[in-house]
């Protein structure tokens, strides 16, 4: 068995930058063991498998496509960037035709259209709510630094907020123990930690705020730019801005830049750029 493969990089325009996904493009299903496998052998924080709904079309005809993503340890419910990524390799390898795309996933419907050099996703809103219990046992992720908010979304993602006080560099000079971070909470409401702080939308290129994501639960001790979080710190910093359009920037060693845009019907873009890096093929 042969299966194509591409590894892209997204929420980037730069080679090596932003956050590497593995897409496989399949004509057939295969086993929920050997998606996992595969996974793991492409060591990324996603692997994407792209299905046809209907066996008529191909992979530059159809406009709805099955969805699903694995961590190298898990099946996950929602990813940001391997979507992306997803859509880069139907629109730019397999030259579809269509002005827009659908995936069927485990998250529902999610839409993607082309968008000047980039990609717009049509991502559900997953806004957090203030948790104060959490806050002393996740010092794991901040030290000893000032926090001026904790919130938790219904996908089990904490948001700490580092109070405004706090330089950028607090943010990205985090040393964050995986280990210890998991030990800290196991009872299962916490599987991502997102730290955020206030951005500078008065300078250039103007972000309205920073973050990184932590995930050791799914066995990814950082990812480097997370679409799906996201949908977390973009309906809390929309909140707290009043804005509906924000410039994000996820500020891990690679780095990416997401542009968002709350919309009124529960739902938000996410929009950003993809690189290709590799094609190959997986041979089983």
């Amino acid at each position: 068995m042969e299966i194509p493969v591409y590894t892209v990089d997204a929420f980037t325009n730069l080679p090596f930058k932003g956050n590497p996904a593995a897409v496989c493009p399949l004509m057939h299903e295969l086993s929920d063991d050997l998606y996992q496998k595969i996974a793991a052998e492409m060591n990324l924080s996603e692997t994407a498998f792209i299905t046809r709904l209907n066996p008529s079309d191909s992979f530059a005809t159809g406009s709805r496509f099955r969805l699903r993503w694995f961590t190298p340890t898990t099946e996950v419910d929602l990813c940001g960037h391997a979507t992306l990524a997803s859509a880069a390799v139907l629109f730019q390898h397999e030259k579809n035709v269509n002005p827009r795309l659908v995936f069927e996933s485990r998250s529902g419907d999610l839409a993607v259209v082309q968008q000047g050099e980039g990609f717009v996703m049509d991502f559900p809103l997953n806004p957090p709510t203030q948790e104060v219990h959490l806050c002393a046992r996740l010092q794991a992720a901040v030290g000893n630094n000032p926090v001026q908010d904790v919130s938790l979304s219904s996908t089990k993602k904490l948001l700490i907020r580092l109070a405004d006080s706090c330089d950028r560099s607090v943010l990205t000079s985090l040393t964050v123990d995986p280990v210890a971070l998991q030990n800290c909470e196991k009872t299962g409401r916490v599987k991502g930690v997102i730290v955020t702080q206030k951005g500078s939308p008065d300078s250039q290129p103007g972000y309205d705020f920073y973050s990184r994501y932590f995930a050791p639960w799914f066995g990814i001790p950082e990812d480097p730019v997370t679409g799906s979080a996201h949908t977390v710190s973009g309906s809390y910093w929309s909140q707290v801005l009043g804005k509906k359009k924000l410039l994000a920037y996820q500020c891990s060693k690679r780095g990416g830049e997401l542009q968002l845009e709350v919309r009124d019907d529960g739902r938000i873009n996410i929009g950003g750029q993809t690189v290709t890096v590799l094609q190959g093929t997986i041979r089983l």
